[in-house]
């Protein structure tokens, strides 16, 4: 395959970038598990596409690297493997389109490609055509260009922001006075985090709730021990409370699918006497884990704590009503009455 032919060419130059003293086409091919044919018409193809690849006598190896110096010869301290990861970097980025995070990275790429010789750049639109990202639907932030472009000097500047925000649990905009922490992107979703001076506390914002926004003159220190992957440790996706156990109990035949994924860093797996899976969390959240645990149906089952058990329980009953058809007679009656 093709997208296979290139991921390996890939991989053989990050690994001879990778050694000081040059590889084997042997050592090659084992890494790759191939023949070294494969590997000898490989490092023909990448010398092709312009890569300065050399190879010298050691004893009676033949060892394969780059030109001495050769990443220094471009104006960005890049290697040619962190080149190609442009292409990807720029590609997951494309969800901000129009946006100054996607420019940015746009910008960057324009100006790295304008160092590279024509075979590279050949070499590197085989590897765009080839690999893609792909996304589900997702969120048009491009009206919301002036907002994130704010949100993000002020982050970078430590500059204390004014915005009226939204809330969904109070239904009402309200002025909201913030240090600015971190611009977060999780689950399709661009949040803000930062002190949030009306309740005294760190508040996570989500960004396309912000109506207006203002960055004030004010500057702030933000705090040396703020780390967001502890900050979010506990929450099983954003919602944020006091992690408690939860054990959930799956059908066998979701034992591979799960163990595949990491739901929550606290997770642990282990069987059931009856050949069921038991998955035992400390989570905060239990709201956002129930909705993912009702997308399991019948094959999942809440053991603990006692009431996510009965909140799942009675949303599955709730959900389960509005699903009963109406009674045979109640609809005839109602057939019979609509004829005449």
């Amino acid at each position: 395959m093709r997208g296979d032919q290139l991921a390996r060419q890939w991989r053989i130059l990050r690994t001879i970038e990778s050694s000081k003293q040059g590889v084997t086409v042997s050592q090659l091919a084992e890494a790759e598990g191939c023949h070294t044919r494969t590997i000898w018409r490989d490092l023909a193809a990448i010398q092709y596409a312009g890569f300065p690849l050399y190879s010298e006598k050691d004893g009676n190896k033949s060892l394969w690297n780059f030109i001495e110096g050769y990443k220094f010869h471009l104006p960005v301290p890049f290697t040619v493997t962190e080149l190609m990861g442009l292409y990807f970097y720029r590609d997951i980025l494309r969800i901000f389109k129009e946006t100054v995070f996607y420019e940015s990275m746009d910008e960057l790429f324009r100006k790295v490609k304008a160092t590279l010789p024509p075979e590279s750049l050949s070499y590197l639109r085989r590897i765009e055509q080839t690999f893609h990202i792909g996304f589900k639907p997702f969120k048009d932030y491009s009206s919301f260009r002036e907002i994130i472009q704010q949100i993000n000097e002020a982050v970078v500047n430590g500059r204390v922001i004014e915005m009226r925000y939204y809330s969904l649990s109070s239904k009402r905009e309200t002025t909201r006075k913030v240090d600015p922490f971190k611009v977060w992107f999780f689950n399709g979703t661009l949040y803000l985090i930062g002190w949030c001076h009306v309740h005294d506390e760190i508040r996570m914002f989500v960004l396309d709730r912000v109506k207006l926004l203002h960055v004030t003159d004010e500057r702030f220190i933000p705090p040396d021990d703020f780390d967001l992957d502890e900050y979010m440790q506990d929450a099983f996706g954003v919602i944020r409370t006091d992690p408690e156990e939860v054990v959930i109990r799956f059908e066998p035949s979701l034992e591979r699918y799960l163990k595949e994924n990491i739901w929550h860093p606290s997770q642990v797996f282990e069987k059931d006497k009856d050949g069921s899976l038991l998955m035992t969390m400390e989570v905060g959240g239990l709201r956002e884990v129930m909705s993912w645990v009702m997308g399991f149906g019948r094959e999942a089952e809440v053991l603990a704590p006692e009431h996510l058990r009965i909140a799942v329980a009675e949303e599955l009953a709730a959900t389960a009503e509005r699903y009963t058809p109406e009674p045979a007679g109640v609809m005839e009656e109602e057939a019979d009455y609509t004829s005449r």
